[in-house]
């Protein structure tokens, strides 16, 4: 169900996939061990919020400014690559679960990209 006070940057269907992205994330942390609580998997769900955190942010500012968010998302998104790959190597996720990650973070730094070229072509 919609809000009845609802922001534009909603619509934006980078952030819809990097709210998807972040959700999996938080789900796949919680059978990591518990020695990773304020290790990989914090690092792992802030870097994964931090994409549409930083897309809902910028999105309200100019076009460079929001630039200059789209490309932290774009960073975060990267990071989230780096993390997964830990945690299939420390046997906390499978490789199909890497491959998942690895796949809509794919289709999420694409959109990135595509957004902040057409906000630079404006």
């Amino acid at each position: 169900m919609k809000s009845q006070y609802h922001f534009r940057f909603e619509d934006l269907k980078v952030y819809q996939r990097a709210m998807g992205f972040g959700e999996s994330v938080n789900s796949q942390v919680e059978n990591f061990p518990t020695h990773e609580i304020y290790k990989l998997s914090s690092q792992f769900i802030r870097a994964a919020d931090s994409i549409a955190l930083n897309i809902a942010e910028g999105s309200a500012s100019t076009d460079a400014n929001f630039i200059r968010y789209l490309k932290m998302a774009w960073d975060s998104s990267h990071e989230c690559v780096a993390i997964s790959t830990k945690a299939r190597i420390r046997g906390y996720i499978t490789f199909n679960e890497d491959e998942e990650n690895r796949k809509q973070i794919t289709e999420i730094s694409k959109m990135t990209s595509s957004l902040i070229k057409h906000l630079k072509s404006k």
